[in-house]
């Protein structure tokens, strides 16, 4: 191109001289900003190896949590209105069956329903009603009644939920359910990775002395995902409203499982925090026995060679180690575990 230069005409020859320089100006500018920002930037944490179990450890907790299916034909749909939010034993059909003021009962199983009354044409309505029939049924048939009302809707409710329902029902009432699980880890000096692991009180109505995340609750309504996080946090291990503010949304996970008091079809929104080295999480709220700071390897082990973590921290600890690379695409199983994380309704 440059012996063609000659020619050119006197003007396009200036102009494609200056279009060079320009060219080689900007590119200069250009890699003297470049080589700016990386100098300001980080490096990259180096994270040394930690071996994994198989994997085959792992994929039995997501079959526990989506495990009893086979029964579902034996329930009958809970309907407000056309929507069918919920699933109920025949059990529970029957208490309430009791209350046809408030429920109306057409037959049992996946072909009857179980429906408010028409004349409940209101969430304030429904809710009272339902409240007042949960009343009646609490510590004789619903117990570990928890003073909290979970929304009743078909997804994660942005506008107003179809009802409210105390907490310890909504496995009964087979509806959505949703909770927040925080994974609290630690960076040592020398690169190794850690997590504090909480021990549930023995005196927990589920899963007492069972191995927690640092913190974990439900989400109940009326309240923003961020701020619950922030409430549990500090009610649960002591994290100031500062610290907790960095705890950073890293997705969900979900599953579906029939357990002997009901229909359960969770999704727990998942967060990251990373916790300072010389940070010690303290008990607040008597819900937790003691905490412990456990490396990544040793927890990874607990969970594919035990029953130790209540049943669904696996499923977040696994997400955990997957997203953090733990858990590498060459192990096999690999893509069966990560379809395993979302394996119920993610809605």
């Amino acid at each position: 191109l440059s012996s063609c230069m000659h020619m050119l005409p006197r003007h396009l020859r200036l102009h494609s001289h200056f279009h060079q320089r320009g060219n080689c100006v900007l590119t200069s500018a250009l890699t003297s900003a470049k080589q700016a920002v990386c100098s300001t930037m980080p490096a990259p944490q180096s994270r040394p190896h930690v071996p994994m179990p198989a994997l085959e450890g792992f994929l039995k907790h997501i079959e526990s949590c989506n495990s009893g299916l086979e029964a579902l034909p034996e329930f009958t749909p809970f309907r407000v209105g056309s929507k069918v939010l919920g699933q109920l034993k025949a059990e529970f059909v029957d208490q309430l069956a009791r209350y046809p003021a408030v429920f109306q009962v057409e037959g049992r199983g996946p072909s009857g329903t179980v429906a408010l009354h028409d004349s409940l044409s209101t969430p304030a309505l429904r809710t009272a009603a339902v409240a007042d029939v949960l009343s009646q049924l609490r510590g004789s048939y619903i117990t570990g009644w928890r003073d909290e009302l979970y929304p009743v809707s078909a997804s994660f409710c942005r506008g107003e939920p179809d009802l409210l329902v105390e907490r310890a029902a909504a496995v009964h009432f087979g509806i959505k359910a949703y909770g927040v699980h925080v994974n609290g880890y630690v960076i040592q000096s020398d690169g190794t990775w850690c997590l504090w692991v909480a021990r549930r009180s023995l005196s927990k109505p589920n899963w007492p002395g069972k191995l927690d995340h640092i913190v974990a609750g439900g989400q109940p309504h009326g309240i923003s995902l961020a701020d619950n996080v922030a409430k549990e946090c500090q009610e649960e291990a002591g994290i100031d409203a500062a610290l907790a503010a960095t705890a950073r949304p890293v997705g969900a996970v979900s599953y579906t499982q029939i357990t002997a008091t009901g229909y359960k079809p969770d999704v727990l929104f998942v967060y990251d925090i990373q916790l300072p080295v010389d940070f010690q999480p303290v008990p607040q709220d008597g819900e937790v026995e003691s905490f412990q700071l456990m490396s990544v390897e040793k927890v990874a082990a607990i969970v594919a060679g035990s029953d130790e973590f209540k049943a669904n921290c696996n499923v977040v600890i696994i997400d955990f180690l997957i997203r953090h690379g733990f858990i590498t695409p060459d192990a096999p199983g690999y893509l069966e575990l990560v379809k395993g994380l979302r394996r119920g309704e993610c809605s």
